[in-house]
């Protein structure tokens, strides 16, 4: 599946705890629908070739944005062990602000 990335577009982050700033080191994408998906915390995860994603997560989750300006290269980069296609997965250089947009 071939993944576009936005430069300005939206980051996305999901989770099962709520907290204003993600730390460094932690994953963003900015395919909204895979970060819903690990908010509730599967141990597995699959894609088909439409985006359709399977899981077996049950936490309670919940769907953040990042709320500053972001910058591939220097803010954020490929996430090197990810099994997930080119622009899927991004880890995070540094702690960055983010907003509660949804509970999942």
């Amino acid at each position: 599946m071939q993944i576009e990335i936005k430069p300005k577009g939206v980051w996305y982050h999901g989770s099962n705890i709520i907290f204003d700033v993600l730390r460094e080191g932690s994953t963003i994408t900015q395919w909204k629908e895979l970060a819903e998906a690990f908010s509730h915390q599967p141990t597995k995860l699959s894609y088909d070739d439409e985006g359709t994603i399977a899981h077996n997560g049950t936490e309670k989750g919940y769907l953040f944005v990042i709320d500053e300006p972001i910058t591939v290269a220097i803010d954020i980069y490929q996430h090197p062990k990810t099994t997930m296609d080119k622009n899927a997965e991004f880890l995070t250089k540094r702690p960055l602000k983010v907003k509660l947009v949804k509970e999942l």
